[in-house]
């Protein structure tokens, strides 16, 4: 098998590594009843389909699969190519992000190259199957878009400002070993999570032609550009941007733009008051669709989609009054034949595909409990996504768009993993909470499940706060199950996928009936009778990091939690996070009236906590920042809490995207519910303040 020639070698360390936390790693996990259930060694294992491409006549789908570098520890991408109907799977060539130039007769895609990073490479579908590195520039390019006549591909990259501090020290003695210069920062918006400092730049659009040769510029400024769509002739790339004086204190602004391809001549199409984004031409040229609002400062409010003629005029709101999961600037896929422009749209923990006609009106195509994602489709209607439900992971779908109730897999890249293994049930929940809401939530029970026992139970909370849990597989939660332990995660309110109004209930509220919706999800649960109430733990990272802590000071009932990643002194989080969109979240500037941000702290509640509480964050994250994380712990260390600060290496925000981090964050989080849980006998594992750090 692909993974087992190319990895066996390096299987050995990670199952060692497994093996100091829990014991020996066996090849697969067995329950008392001798059932084979998810067992973390698994996890490396485990592969990834996302991007499928159907080429314009059909016949193939080139995606991308994803796999664990074991020796590197790290995820890897390979393009992949199959015929229409899931046969001939083989390998094409390392890479990502692959795209079909209009005539089917070559991909361009991504991969390293020369003279480093990401480079842009073209390869031909032909018997040869020759390949030309087509880009060789120094920051790594993105969003490539084929010409309509195949001869130029469109994209974006940085493109560095120039030296604005003519600064000139006098001259160094020979030898000598000066401190490196300092890093001057000027920008509002300077850095990006996973990214680390943006402020040395601007993102431009760029065409080069499809068979190599120098980039050419065609946007300017000290402004970025994004998601550049050409024109069906071809003579202009529609972009957005916000082309405007002191642009980066325009909070929620942004406009779309054309550019000449010949001249370089920019033109403004959009002018409102709001964020436009996202242009999509229809076949003939005739109008472009994108999605917008008017401005508010909602925490949450979902987006319109608009039609409008290419000069800017004839505007036109075709969305009606849709409100699901339409937030920014969703990608826009048209019709064929010009009638209208289909999307994926989260709704009520699922993702479906609607199309909104360009008459006005949307109608949902496909139905399921599953996640679905349009990628492609050709002009016959022949269309390419990914699936994944509670029980089956993602893979490459295709179906067709006049019948979006017929969906046939064309991958199962996790079989071999999953081959005998017994799942936990996932069983969908609907409570009542606070004001008579109706919350959404699920329940993953342990594969031999037996209503008549007693389960100690995990309540999760996502992170967002407008994030949506949902029906898709989750390797965690299964993991846990498999472990014996009751999971339960649910959408407070807060959440995307239910609309406006659900969204933004927490307007300068957060947390705080949210907190009330996940108790009333746990209180739910615990009247099936099969809970051991003694034995409730929590946790949650980001926004689900900000709930835990702010859970613990406000109820004794979890046995232990786990804040990860969490904010937990809104005062000074604001101003260190990465990006100043965070001052909006509250009515008034900290310095005006610091009265909101502290009474939204979990902080300033850490003098109510009784529970142990144990915080896990990457060392890198600028999401939110390591000193969220410190201050907590010290505040619990000055309280005598019992807590553990867990700070992981090579991770941004979360502690998970490094393979041997995700089973470490599955190890110490048992492990530190284990510590405090309770025997058969009612002893407790507790150990002492001192032990615990």
């Amino acid at each position: 098998m692909y993974r087992a020639a190319r990895f066996v070698s390096a299987s050995l360390p990670l199952l060692l590594f497994v093996g100091l936390f829990a014991g020996p790693a066996p090849v697969s996990a067995q329950n008392g009843d001798g059932t084979k259930t998810l067992s973390l060694d698994m996890y490396m294992d485990w592969e990834r389909v996302s991007n499928p491409q159907i080429s314009p006549d059909g016949r193939h789908v080139v995606y991308t699969r994803g796999w664990i570098d074991q020796i590197n520890d790290r995820w890897e991408s390979t393009l992949y190519i199959m015929n229409a109907d899931g046969t001939r799977k083989r390998e094409l060539i390392e890479g990502s992000g692959a795209i079909w130039s209009p005539d089917g007769t070559r991909i361009a895609y991504t991969a390293s190259g020369e003279p480093e990073g990401s480079q842009i490479f073209v390869r031909w579908m032909d018997a040869e199957g020759a390949r030309t590195q087509i880009t060789r520039v120094e920051h790594s390019p993105g969003s490539l878009r084929w010409s309509p006549d195949g001869t130029h591909i469109a994209f974006t990259m940085l493109v560095e400002d120039e030296e604005s501090w003519p600064i000139d020290l006098p001259s160094r003695p020979d030898g000598a070993k000066w401190t490196e210069g300092p890093k001057i920062v000027t920008r509002m918006d300077y850095r990006q999570d996973r990214r680390g400092y943006v402020d040395q730049g601007h993102s431009h659009v760029f065409v080069v032609p499809a068979d190599g040769g120098t980039p050419r510029q065609l946007t300017d400024g000290m402004w970025n550009h994004g998601n550049p769509q050409w024109s069906p002739d071809g003579s202009e790339i529609y972009f957005s941007s916000l082309r405007e004086e002191d642009s980066e204190y325009n909070w929620r602004e942004s406009e779309i733009y054309a550019v000449d391809v010949a001249s370089g001549a920019i033109r403004q199409l959009t002018t409102r008051h709001g964020p436009d984004g996202g242009a999509y031409p229809s076949p003939d040229g005739s109008l472009i669709a994108y999605a917008g609002q008017d401005w508010n400062d909602d925490t949450y409010r979902n987006s319109h989609l608009y039609v409008m003629n290419p000069d800017g005029s004839g505007v036109r709101q075709i969305s009606g009054d849709f409100d699901r999961g339409l937030r920014g600037s969703p990608q826009l896929m048209w019709a064929p034949d010009g009638s209208g422009v289909y999307f994926n749209v989260n709704r009520e923990g699922t993702r479906h595909l609607h199309f909104a006609s360009v008459d006005g009106g949307v109608t949902q195509v496909t139905t399921g409990n599953h996640l679905l994602s349009l990628s492609s489709f050709t002009e016959d209607g022949d269309a390419v996504g990914t699936l994944t439900t509670p029980h089956g992971p993602g893979d490459v779908v295709s179906f067709d768009l006049d019948d979006g109730g017929n969906l046939m897999p064309l991958t199962d890249v996790n079989a071999d993993v999953l081959a005998g293994v017994t799942l936990g049930e996932v069983e969908e929940i609907w409570y009542k909470s606070v004001n008579d809401w109706d919350i959404q939530g699920w329940i993953v029970k342990p594969p031999d499940f037996d209503p008549s026992r007693k389960y100690p139970l995990i309540l999760s909370i996502h992170g967002g706060p407008h994030g949506m849990y949902n029906t898709g597989f989750n390797f965690g939660w299964q993991e846990h199950a498999a472990n014996g332990y009751v999971v339960v995660y649910t959408n407070p309110r807060g959440s995307s996928g239910y609309g406006t109004d659900f969204g933004n209930a927490i307007k300068n509220a957060y947390p705080s009936q949210d907190f009330d919706d996940l108790m009333a999800g746990v209180d739910e649960v615990v009247a099936r009778g099969y809970i051991d109430e003694d034995n409730m733990f929590v946790y949650g990272c980001s926004g689900g990091g900000v709930l835990t802590s702010w859970v613990v000071g406000h109820t004794d009932r979890f046995r232990a939690a786990s804040a990860n990643c969490p904010v937990t002194n809104w005062l000074s989080f604001v101003g260190t996070t990465d990006g100043p969109g965070w001052y909006r979240n509250f009515e008034h500037f900290p310095w005006d009236d610091p009265s909101e941000h502290l009474r939204r702290s979990p902080l300033m509640y850490v003098g109510n906590v009784t529970t142990p509480t144990m915080l896990m964050t990457g060392e890198m994250d600028l999401r939110t920042p390591m000193p969220q994380t410190e201050e907590y712990y010290q505040a619990l260390k000055m309280e005598r809490v019992p807590t553990a600060m867990i700070r992981f290496r090579n991770e941004w925000h979360g502690t998970s995207s490094t393979p041997s981090n995700f089973l470490r964050t599955q190890l110490f989080l048992r492990t530190w519910f284990e510590r405090f849980g309770t025997h058969d006998d009612g002893d407790t594992r507790a150990v002492s303040d001192d032990q615990s750090s």
